[in-house]
C-alpha cells in the first residue's frame, strides 16, 4: 500500500481532487492550445519547406480558398484530437476513481484488522 501511495496513489489522487466534468474539460482545453500550437508549426514547416514556390506562386494563388482549406483542415485536427483526448482522459479519470475506492476498501480492511488485534490483545491482559 505504501508503494501505491508514493506512486500511482499520487496521480490518482491529483485526478479525483476534481469533478469529472472539470477535470476532463481541463485536458481538452490543454489539448486545444496544443492542437493549435502543433498545426501551426506543421504548417510554418511546410511553407519554410516549399518557401521558393510558396513565394513564387504566391500572386497565383486564392488566398481565401487557401486561408478556408487551411481553417478547415485546422477544424478537423483539433475536434479529432480533442474527442481523442476527451476519451482517453475520461478513461483515466474513471479509473483512478476505482483505483482510489480500491485503496480506501482496503485502507478499512487493513484497519478493521487493526481494531480486532487490539481487542482480542486487550482481551488477555
Amino acid at each position: 500500500m505504501a508503494s501505491y501511495e508514493d506512486n500511482e496513489g499520487r496521480k490518482n489522487v491529483a485526478v479525483s481532487r476534481h469533478f469529472r466534468s472539470d477535470y476532463v474539460s481541463l485536458q481538452v482545453i490543454k489539448a486545444i492550445i496544443c492542437a493549435t500550437i502543433a498545426y501551426m508549426i506543421v504548417c510554418g514547416a511546410y511553407i519554410y519547406y516549399d518557401f521558393e514556390e510558396f513565394m513564387s506562386n504566391i500572386y497565383k494563388i486564392d488566398l481565401l480558398d487557401l486561408a478556408a482549406k487551411m481553417l478547415k483542415y485546422y477544424v478537423i485536427f483539433t475536434v479529432t484530437y480533442c474527442v481523442l483526448v476527451y476519451i482517453a482522459f475520461s478513461v483515466k479519470y474513471g479509473k483512478a476513481k476505482k483505483n482510489l475506492k480500491r485503496y480506501f476498501n482496503n485502507l478499512k480492511l487493513l484497519g478493521a484488522m487493526y481494531n480486532k488485534e487490539d481487542e482480542e490483545g486487550n482481551n488477555f491482559q
